[in-house]
C-alpha cells in the first residue's frame, strides 16, 4: 500500500465569501471543473441539498471521465469545504479532497488538496504514474477557471 496526496494553491482577487459558493454548491463546478467539457455526454446527477453537507454529485461518462460520484461531508463558510470522493470507474477509490479559503490582503488563498491510498493493481500504476503532476495540472488549471468565475471583473 502506498498513499499519496495532490495538493495545489492559488491566489484569488476576491474575498472568501465570494469564492466559497462555486465550490460549496456542486451546480456550481460546471462553471469551473478542469473536467467540465471531457466528456460532452457525460451524465450528471445531483441528490441531497443543494450547496453544503449532504450535497452529492455523480457522473457517469467515457474512458477518460468513468464514473464516481461525490458528497460534500463538512462545510464551514467560508473557510473550508470537505468532500468524499469516490471513483467507480475505470478503478475503485476514494479520495478526501478538501479546499481551504484563507483570507489574504486582496483576494483569497485557496488551497485544493486530493489524499489517497493504492492497493493492488493500482500500486503499479501510481508507481509508474506521477499523481502530483498528473493531478496537479488539472488541479492547476481549476483554481484558475475558479479564480476567472468568482473574482470581480477589473
Amino acid at each position: 500500500m502506498s498513499a499519496y496526496t495532490v495538493t495545489r494553491s492559488a491566489f484569488i482577487p476576491a474575498p472568501p465569501e465570494q469564492i466559497f459558493p462555486y465550490v460549496n454548491n456542486l451546480h456550481n463546478w460546471t462553471q469551473w471543473s478542469p473536467w467540465e467539457g471531457t466528456d460532452p455526454s457525460m451524465e450528471k446527477t445531483y441528490a441531497g441539498p443543494e450547496s453544503g453537507p449532504g450535497a452529492q454529485y455523480a457522473w457517469q461518462g467515457n474512458r477518460k471521465v468513468g464514473s464516481g460520484r461525490m458528497e460534500i461531508v463538512e462545510s464551514n463558510e467560508p473557510s473550508s469545504v470537505r468532500i468524499r470522493l469516490e471513483f467507480l470507474k475505470p478503478w475503485k477509490a476514494v479520495n478526501p479532497t478538501g479546499f481551504t479559503f484563507e483570507p489574504q490582503a486582496g483576494g483569497t488563498r485557496v488551497t485544493w488538496s486530493l489524499a489517497g491510498e493504492t492497493r493492488g493493481l493500482s500500486t503499479l500504476f501510481v508507481r509508474f504514474m506521477n499523481m502530483d503532476k498528473m493531478v496537479g495540472k488539472d488541479f492547476e488549471k481549476g483554481l484558475a477557471q475558479l479564480s476567472r468565475v468568482a473574482a470581480p471583473k477589473a
